[in-house]
C-alpha cells in the first residue's frame, strides 16, 4: 500500500508517518530521500517512481512524506493520500521550538505565505493536527488498505 502524507512544515506529518510505519511495517521516505537510491538524480527519481507505483499497486508498503507541493507530481494514482494541516499559530510555535526559541521575521513571513498551499489538493483523509486523534487517523488510514 502507498500512503502519501502531505502538508506544510511542522503540521505533524512525520509523527503520523512514524505511527503508521510502526503499525504497518512500511518504509518511510521524506521529501527527496529518494536521491540516495542512485548516483544521478534522474535515475534515483525513476527508481523511486517505480517503487511508488509498485506500492500503489499493492506490492509492499511505502509511506511518502511531502512538504513541498511540487513533489506530489511523483505520486502515481492509487494508494491513500493524507492531508495534514495545522493552525498557522501552531505551525509558528512548532517552528519556533525547532529553531531554538526564536522565529526570525523572514521565516515567519515564509510560513504565512505558504500557509494553506496544500489545502485544495485531492486527498482521501484529512488530519487536523492538534484536533484529530493520531490513533483514530491511523486506524482510518489502515482501514483503507
Amino acid at each position: 500500500m502507498l500512503i502519501t502524507i502531505f502538508g506544510e512544515s511542522c503540521t505533524g506529518k512525520s509523527t503520523l508517518a512514524d505511527a503508521l510505519s510502526e503499525r504497518a511495517g512500511a518504509q518511510v521516505y521524506s521529501g527527496k530521500d529518494y536521491l540516495r537510491l542512485a548516483k544521478s538524480e534522474g535515475e534515483a527519481r525513476a527508481l523511486f517512481q517505480k517503487q511508488l507505483k509498485g506500492a500503489a499497486e499493492g506490492t509492499g508498503d511505502l509511506i511518502y512524506v511531502i512538504a513541498e507541493p511540487e513533489l506530489l507530481s511523483l505520486v502515481p494514482e492509487g494508494g491513500v493520500r493524507v492531508l495534514v494541516t495545522a493552525d498557522l499559530d501552531e505551525i509558528k510555535s512548532r517552528f519556533t521550538a525547532r529553531m531554538g526559541g526564536t522565529l526570525p521575521s523572514p521565516v515567519a513571513a515564509m510560513l504565512e505565505r505558504k500557509h494553506g498551499c496544500f489545502d485544495q489538493m485531492p486527498h482521501d483523509v484529512h488530519m487536523a493536527s492538534g484536533e484529530d486523534s493520531l490513533e483514530a487517523v491511523c486506524e482510518k488510514i489502515l482501514a483503507l488498505r
